[in-house]
């Protein structure tokens, strides 16, 4: 009888015990939680499908703007080379055209060549006609706009410590419209942006971009 009170007295004072252990983790306080974690997961929702919009917009409409803003840019200096003084690259323009002709074109005559042409590849890429005649002109137009820096190198780095100048910025900015006119140069064959999934596969809903 002892043994079996003894046992008795344990098996009843754990019992409340294990109650109670498992009471404490059943109903631990969650308050406001749930409400937070659906507030954050309904904001990363609408930020993914406005994230998916801007996305399928770019692909759409992204190398169409790139090549309007890229003419509109050489149309603009090329009228600007028009007018005599009015250009800040006109200084530069005659001295890489007279190294270049090795000084058999005027400069006045070299500079006036160069807005004509600048003006034919800007409205070429902004009406989309000739494109590809356009894209071949950008790289004749290129190769003699980035020609100073090995030709008139002294004068575009003769700043502080040999800092580019002014003109030098002038001219190393053009390295965004060699990639710009890259990127043009691949839509010739059909090239074109497209919307992936994230799967991996092509999206079938999303807008076919405009070719270039």
């Amino acid at each position: 009888m002892p043994y079996a009170s003894a046992e008795k007295s344990v098996s009843t004072y754990e019992q409340p015990v294990r109650l109670h252990l498992a009471t404490s983790v059943d109903h631990v306080p969650a308050t406001g939680t749930p409400e937070r974690t659906r507030s954050a997961s309904d904001l990363r929702g609408r930020l993914d499908r406005l994230e998916a919009a801007a996305h399928r917009w770019l692909v759409a409409h992204s190398i169409a703007l790139l090549r309007v803003s890229l003419g509109a840019v050489f149309l603009g200096f090329g009228i600007l080379k028009l007018f005599p003084g009015v250009s800040p690259a006109e200084d530069l323009v005659k001295a890489t055209t007279h190294i270049l002709t090795l000084g058999l074109v005027p400069g006045s005559v070299a500079l006036a060549a160069v807005a004509v042409f600048e003006c034919a590849i800007g409205v070429c890429l902004i009406t989309k006609r000739a494109l590809r005649v356009a894209i071949y002109l950008l790289g004749i137009e290129l190769v003699g706009i980035l020609s100073p820096v090995v030709l008139l190198t002294a004068r575009l780095f003769s700043g502080p410590h040999h800092a580019p100048t002014l003109e030098g910025q002038y001219v190393l900015k053009d390295i965004v419209f060699v990639t710009a006119t890259l990127v043009l140069a691949a839509t010739l064959r059909g090239g074109r942006l497209e919307s992936a999934r994230r799967d991996g596969r092509l999206d079938p809903s999303a807008p076919d971009p405009e070719l270039a």
